[in-house]
């Protein structure tokens, strides 16, 4: 078998770390993944130890410029718990981005709605299962707009509408639900905090 075969074809034994998600195409999705499991497996405890998990050659450079030996060096200092800026997002970065733009949209959209206002807020909501990168939530997304179709009949209800299926997805997630009244929303997502610290 050559190397091309071997890279197409991945053995099925090997396990995939723990919250690493497939795409449609069998391999790990990389925008389906938060960054923290992508980070790379040590392949050799011998290697030096790095800030990145691989192999350093400057962990090399500066154990020999200051005469200690690789095993002797300091811990290496933890893994930064966020990416530099200029990487693409990972799965929770554009979560939280898409989440931001829906729910503003929806705190800015209009009280008594004209159709083609409707039309084209439903057209924006529908085209989400089909075009956002991250297949595995496109695919909850859509089941989850099935079972609980948009509600674009006013900035009210798309607001609750957005908070509930967010919820839904913080349900999932393990994480804590969001009071879904208008009030919150509104403080959340339009006008800050009564004390102004937002101001």
């Amino acid at each position: 078998m050559s190397d091309k075969d071997s890279e197409s074809n991945p053995t099925p034994q090997q396990p995939l770390p723990p919250g690493m998600v497939l795409g449609p195409d069998g391999k790990p999705c990389k925008i389906c993944t938060a960054f923290r499991y992508w980070k790379p497996r040590k392949q050799n405890s011998s290697k030096a130890p790095s800030h990145d998990g691989r192999n350093s050659t400057t962990s090399m450079m500066a154990a020999m410029a200051t005469g200690q030996s690789l095993a002797s060096q300091s811990e290496p200092e933890p893994e930064p718990e966020t990416r530099p800026e200029y990487c693409p997002p990972d799965v929770e970065q554009l979560g939280r981005a898409t989440w931001t733009f829906l729910h503003t949209t929806a705190a800015y959209y209009p009280e008594r709605p004209t159709p083609t206002q409707r039309a084209n807020m439903l057209m924006l909501l529908r085209s989400l299962p089909i075009l956002y990168p991250c297949t595995y939530c496109a695919s909850h997304l859509d089941t989850n707009m099935q079972d609980n179709p948009p509600n674009v009949s006013g900035r009210v209800a798309l607001s609750r509408w957005l908070c509930e299926r967010h919820n839904d997805v913080n349900v999932r997630l393990g994480k804590d639900k969001f009071d879904c009244s208008i009030e919150k929303t509104d403080e959340r997502w339009k006008d800050g905090p009564a004390d102004g610290s937002c101001d």
